[in-house]
């Protein structure tokens, strides 16, 4: 095992967190961005280092903070990447190595921790119980009122009781903590308790599995936004393991990029395989644009009635007669449903497609030889894993398609799920205020003429029909 001196000898002072508890109290302190050196200790725990200051007399100290204690002048710290007697290993988080980021000053809210926790004479001062507890003081009220609302948020108290909690410490504190100010401390609480309860391996992973090439953990945490401080090194955590675990491997000598493993495989049948595309016919004539292939999928992301629905009733109407047509609905009833089948002008008994009520779990009904239009794929909430759902419907097709709904939000191209839903489409459209956008096309129908970026603007009619007012053009 490897062992490091701390102190002035060795410029460095190590925190040392046991727990996620004690790791929470300590990322408390850090400021937003502070890029520390981090290893993870067998036991679950985390070292931080940090530059020793200089002209200082810190030492060693226990329980700083619950479950944190610290090494300093006249102290060590087993370094990675050592092992200990159950060969579990101390380990870098990577891209936050010694060897790759040099230590940051000690943060002055840290240095106020250590100087509690040790007397005049730089000894470790246990506990004094003839020294009066210095909480709720100028300088650390909001930090104690904070914390307090988080203890009794994580520990399920409901919120009028633990708005009577903090107002008895509110005025208590010194000088007294303004109480208008009580609430936001508890929403704050309730949301940080929010962020902590996303399943992050899960969406690390469902991201990782969609990257084809090459990619960078940057990119990986842009995509995870907002990350809270703990969740971010979590993400580190969950990054390495999956190295471990050969699920990713690094790319080169540059920290933080990677590729993604992809053991399986599966067979091509390139020689006998369909050489021509599918006559699947658009409204606004988009075949004249883009191919349609087997198995490719097809979204269409619009803001709330934008007329998705319409597009793909007249989808279903205009290919009825070429091929089976499996409507899945999420949000139409079968009254509903005629009412909106009745504006077309055609008698009812002439529609030729199958409907189906459906919101979830879309891959299970999935016909792989015919189209499937999914109205549409719901998302209330863990919106990243639009991408995988997209996927499990793509591995279900084989002759066939998937023309798929998706709601998007004001103003932006791509629907809920952001970037992740465009992984594994051929053809994304957005549809917004009379507008309908080709954001990705990836098979064109003439060589040479790229269609993506094209704009055209239409007018509804009666919920249901498509009126051209400007001709598909390029996006300025």
């Amino acid at each position: 095992m490897i062992g490091i001196v701390t102190g002035e000898i060795s410029g460095i002072l190590v925190v040392d967190c046991d727990t996620p508890d004690g790791r929470e109290s300590v990322e408390h302190l850090l400021p937003e961005l502070l890029e520390i050196p981090t290893a993870h200790t067998p036991r679950g725990g985390y070292h931080y280092y940090f530059h020793y200051p200089e002209n200082c007399k810190l030492t060693v100290g226990a329980k700083i903070m619950p479950s944190v204690d610290f090494r300093g002048e006249g102290g060590y710290i087993i370094a990675a990447p050592s092992m200990n007697g159950n060969c579990k290993e101390y380990e870098w988080i990577d891209g936050l190595s010694l060897a790759e980021i040099t230590p940051p000053p000690l943060p002055d809210a840290i240095i106020n921790k250590l100087n509690n926790a040790n007397n005049k004479d730089g000894c470790s001062n246990h506990t004094n119980p003839n020294k009066p507890l210095q909480y709720l003081t100028e300088g650390r009220r909001d930090d104690d009122i904070f914390h307090a609302a988080n203890c009794l948020i994580k520990g399920g108290c409901e919120i009028p009781y633990a708005e009577y909690i903090l107002d008895i410490l509110a005025k208590s504190a010194t000088p007294p903590f303004p109480p208008n100010e009580i609430k936001i401390k508890i929403e704050s609480a309730i949301k940080r308790s929010e962020r902590r309860d996303r399943n992050l391996k899960q969406e690390v992973l469902e991201w990782v599995i969609l990257q084809d090439g090459y990619w960078n953990l940057a990119d990986l945490k842009k995509s995870l936004q907002p990350l809270t401080k703990e969740q971010n090194a979590n993400v580190d955590v969950i990054v390495h393991r999956l190295k471990k675990d050969c699920i990713i491997e690094k790319h080169g000598d540059k920290a933080g990029v990677y590729r993604t493993v992809h053991a399986e495989i599966e067979p091509i049948d390139f020689l006998s395989c369909e050489v021509s595309p599918l006559a699947i016919r658009y409204p606004f004539n988009i075949e004249n644009y883009i191919k349609t292939l087997p198995k490719n999928i097809i979204v269409i992301a619009g803001s709330p009635d934008a007329g998705k629905t319409a597009f793909l009733l007249n989808l279903a109407r205009l290919n009825q007669d070429r091929f089976n047509i499996h409507y899945f609905s999420s949000e139409m009833g079968k009254m509903e449903l005629r009412e909106r089948l009745l504006k077309f002008a055609y008698p009812i008994e002439s529609w030729k497609f199958k409907v189906w009520e459906k919101s979830s779990d879309f891959s299970d009904v999935i016909r792989p030889d015919d189209v499937n239009i999914i109205d549409f794929m719901e998302l209330h909430d863990d919106f990243w894993k639009v991408g995988g759902m997209i996927k499990s419907v793509y591995d279900k097709l084989n002759r066939g398609i998937a023309v798929i709904a998706l709601q998007k939000p004001l103003g932006r191209d791509e629907g809920l799920g952001g970037q992740r839903g465009l992984e594994k489409p051929r053809l994304y459209l957005a549809m917004e205020s009379g507008q309908i956008k080709i954001v990705k096309a990836k098979n064109w129908a003439v060589p040479n003429q790229n269609p993506n970026k094209l704009l055209l603007d239409f007018k509804i009619i009666d919920g249901c029909k498509f009126q051209i007012i400007k001709d598909w053009r390029k996006e300025n």
